[in-house]
């Protein structure tokens, strides 16, 4: 009996276009001008979008926007320290809140829970909290401590930024450490480390960067969020209290309140506030996808 080895096996010639029907030739080539007019069509409005914001916005970029608090109402100048500095701290606050639980959930549902009963009620809960509209956690959060603080506040603003940041955190959290192949953990438990110590010294390390890219993606997720802010920072034209009670004025607040209102000079912060967040979320991109990348 006759053995056929591989260097004998002859490879099937590939199909050619000319064994396929025409219908489905044109088929195939109306899909291909379809799904290439659409991306075009979506490339141009982003250029757009960013041409507009670049035309309009370095217009009102000078040193007074980085180093003048906003104008009042029919005053000339003026600029947006107060805004940028206000959103750095909030946007700081929230990922300070979501940070730690959305590890550490997403390492529950990773290690631990894996195919548990409440670990699908986390991650349904997860995947809601993605979905829900910001404004709805803002009311959330303007009821359990606005209120009971008599006033809006800066806390306030931080934990509701946290809220929106947290499920980012636990999907991405979740996601790598599932990528991290499991004998690396079984050879830390050949060792005799407990999975407290194989977490923390092996997997965690293994999956770091793309934990922090996950952090990075939600920092850029909260630094432009506006509904949230009106019911818990709210927003002022002066330096905020160190104590961050009363309102506090930040970015995206400032934008909006500044880009309906009828004096040029506030429509011109506006623009140029909007062109610091849209770069700032493009710095943060940037970063995250090159710690995917491994630096590259």
């Amino acid at each position: 009996m006759s053995m056929t080895t591989p260097s004998t096996v002859r490879a099937l010639p590939p199909s050619t276009w000319g064994r396929v029907r025409q219908s489905r030739r044109t088929a195939d080539k109306a899909m291909r001008v379809t799904a290439a007019g659409f991306t075009f069509l979506a490339i141009f409005v982003l250029f757009w979008i960013l041409g507009m914001l670049i035309v309009k916005g370095v217009g009102g970029l000078s040193v007074a926007t980085f180093t003048q608090v906003t104008p009042g109402p029919g005053s000339e100048g003026g600029g947006l320290a107060n805004a940028i500095a206000g959103s750095v701290i909030l946007t700081f606050l929230g990922i300070v809140v979501a940070t730690p639980i959305g590890v550490l959930a997403g390492t529950y549902l990773a290690e631990y829970g894996k195919g548990s009963k409440l670990a699908d009620l986390i991650r349904f809960i997860n995947d809601i909290l993605l979905s829900a509209p910001s404004i709805l956690i803002g009311l959330f959060v303007y009821v359990i401590m606005v209120e009971p603080l008599g006033g809006y506040s800066g806390w306030a603003g931080g934990v509701a930024l946290g809220i929106i940041a947290i499920p980012v955190i636990v999907r991405t959290t979740e996601d790598m450490l599932r990528l991290v192949p499991g004998p690396l953990r079984e050879a830390g438990s050949a060792l005799g480390a407990p999975p407290s110590v194989v977490i923390t010294s092996i997997t965690w390390k293994a999956a770091k960067s793309g934990m922090v890219t996950g952090i990075l993606l939600a920092l850029a997720r909260i630094a432009g969020e506006t509904a949230p802010l009106i019911f818990t920072a709210l927003n002022n034209n002066f330096w905020f209290s160190p104590n961050l009670m009363g309102g506090v004025s930040n970015l995206p607040v400032t934008i909006y309140q500044f880009a309906s209102a009828p004096y040029e000079n506030w429509q011109q912060l506006a623009w140029a506030g909007s062109l610091i967040i849209t770069m700032s979320i493009l710095v943060l991109s940037l970063i995250a996808r090159r710690i995917v990348r491994g630096g590259k």
